[in-house]
C-alpha cells in the first residue's frame, strides 16, 4: 500500500529520510523538501511518485538509473551533490571534535573510471553483464554507463560475450575490467573450471577482441600484452585483478597533494602501498621504504622501480599491517609518512604513527568515519592537522574519499 511522505534530509547513503512518527522512513531517489508517495516496508520504501519535486532534481544522465544498483544520486543537481559529499566529510570530523576547514571537493567527471567491477551470469540466452540491483541478487544487463571511460564503456557489448564464453556454470559472477595504456584488463573470478576447448575459445577470443590479457581466478589464460598503468612517469605492469584508483584524475591529484606535503622528506615510508600509486611518484625526490601485505602487488611495485628511470633507492616490505603494524621505534627512521588503508583503516598503526617523531604525515581514506577516528588518534598524539582535501572518485554514489595532511612538531633534544 502506498503512503505520501515528505522527504526532511537526505541520508548518508544517498537516500531520502523522512522522518514519521513511526520512526525514519529512507526513500531512494529522492530529494528534501519533496513530496511523494512510495510503498513502504518497515523502514525502507519504494519509490512511486514524485508529487512535488525539488529544485535540485534534475534529469539522470542514464537510461538505467534507479534500476541498476551502482548510482544513487544522478538526479541531484551537480554543486548540491559535491556540497552534499563534502559535508559528509565535515559531519564526520565534527563528531570527533574536530575543527579544520574542509577544503572544495576535487570533482569527478563522468565517463573517467577505468576501472569496474561487473555482475556477470551465463544464461540459455546467451551471456549477462551489468550491476546488481539494489538489495538484490538480480543482475541488471546494462546497455550504457555514463561513468566508464569510453574504452570500456564502448566494448559492453564485447565484454558480454566474453562473459558468456567463460562462465561454466549458471552462478552469478565477477568481471573486474581495467582500462590501462595496453588495452583491458580483464579478470574473472568465481566464473567456473575450463577446459580444453574453453580456453582455445577464450584464446581465438581474446586475440579477435583485442584484450591485453584475460585471467581466470588469477590465472592467467592469455596475454597478449602485458597491462601497463603510469604512476607519475613511472610504469607497472597490473598483477591480474590488482587493486588500482579508479579514476586516473583523481589518483593524480591525491598524489600532487601527498608529493607536496612530503616534498622535502628525506627518508619516506608508503603503507599499504599496493603496486606503486604514491610510493612510485615519492622516490623521485626521496629515498622511500614501500609495506604492503599482497606481495602480488609489492612485485608489481617492485618491478616498477627496477625498471624506472630518474628514482632514489626504494625498498620493499611484505607485511600485514593489519597484524603487525610498524612500531613508533621503526617509524622514526622516516621523517614523511603516507598510509592509505583499506575501509576499516589504520587505527592500531595510528597509534604507533601517533607515538612517533614522524614530522609529516598524509592519511589517505575512502571512508570518513575511519578517517576521522585515525586522525583523532594523531591528533592526540601531537599531530597538528593542516587540511582535508575530499575527492570525489565513484561519481553519484554516496563514497566520497579524502587527503588529510598533518605535521608534527619536532621535539627539543
Amino acid at each position: 500500500m502506498s503512503s505520501r511522505f515528505h522527504i526532511d534530509a537526505l541520508g548518508a547513503q544517498g537516500d531520502g529520510i523522512a522522518r514519521t512518527d513511526k520512526g525514519s522512513v529512507f526513500v531512494p531517489f529522492t530529494l528534501p523538501g519533496e513530496e511523494v508517495t512510495a510503498s513502504r516496508q518497515k523502514d525502507r520504501a519504494e519509490l512511486i511518485a514524485v508529487l512535488e519535486a525539488s529544485e535540485l532534481r534534475v534529469e539522470p544522465k542514464c537510461r538505467h538509473f534507479t534500476v541498476c544498483g551502482g548510482c544513487a544520486l544522478q538526479h541531484m543537481e551537480p554543486q548540491a551533490y559535491l556540497d552534499w559529499k563534502r559535508a559528509k566529510i565535515g559531519d564526520s570530523l565534527k563528531s570527533r571534535n574536530i575543527d579544520v576547514p574542509v577544503a572544495d571537493i576535487v570533482p569527478c567527471d563522468p565517463g573517467s573510471r577505468r576501472r569496474a567491477i561487473f555482475s556477470a551470469r551465463r544464461t540459455e540466452a546467451g551471456g549477462v553483464l551489468g550491476y546488481n540491483r539494489a538489495f538484490s541478487h538480480e543482475i541488471v544487463d546494462i546497455a550504457e554507463c555514463p561513468i566508464l571511460v569510453p574504452e570500456i564503456a564502448n566494448q559492453l557489448p564485447m565484454l558480454r560475450e566474453l562473459a558468456r564464453l567463460v562462465g561454466k556454470s549458471r552462478q552469478p559472477f565477477h568481471l573486474t575490467v581495467t582500462h590501462t595504456e595496453t588495452g583491458l584488463d580483464v579478470s574473472a573470478t568465481e566464473s567456473g573450471a575450463l577446459d580444453a576447448a574453453d580456453r582455445a575459445a577464450l584464446t581465438d577470443f581474446i586475440m579477435r577482441s583485442g584484450i591485453a590479457r584475460l585471467s581466470v581466478d588469477s590465472e592467467i589464460i592469455l596475454e597478449p600484452r602485458k597491462p601497463i598503468v603510469d604512476f607519475g612517469g613511472t610504469t607497472v605492469t597490473l598483477a591480474p585483478g590488482s587493486f588500482l584508483q579508479a579514476v586516473k584524475a583523481a589518483e593524480t591529484a591525491m598524489a600532487e597533494l601527498v608529493a607536496v606535503h612530503l616534498g622535502k622528506a628525506k627518508k619516506v615510508a608508503d603503507l599499504f602501498a599496493g603496486s606503486g600509486t604514491f610510493a612510485l611518484r615519492l622516490a623521485r625526490n626521496s629515498e622511500v621504504h614501500a609495506v604492503e601485505g599482497d606481495a602480488v602487488a609489492l612485485a608489481a611495485l617492485d618491478g616498477g622501480f627496477r625498471m624506472g628511470r630518474g628514482l632514489k633507492r626504494l625498498t620493499i616490505e611484505k607485511r600485514d599491517l593489519f597484524r603487525r603494524p610498524m612500531m613508533f621505534k621503526e617509524l622514526n627512521a622516516y621523517d614523511g609518512l603516507v598510509f592509505d588503508p583499506p575501509r576499516a583503516g589504520a587505527e592500531d598503526q595510528c597509534k604507533h604513527i601517533a607515538k612517533s617523531d614522524v614530522q609529516k604525515v598524509a592519511a589517505v581514506s575512502c571512508n570518513p568515519v575511519s578517517l576521522s577516528r585515525d586522525l583523532a588518534i594523531l591528533i592526540e598524539g601531537g599531530y597538528q592537522l593542516k587540511s582535508v582535501t575530499p575527492m570525489d572518485q565513484f561519481l553519484w554514489s554516496p563514497h566520497v574519499e579524502a587527503v588529510a595532511l598533518l605535521e608534527k612538531p619536532k621535539r627539543r633534544r
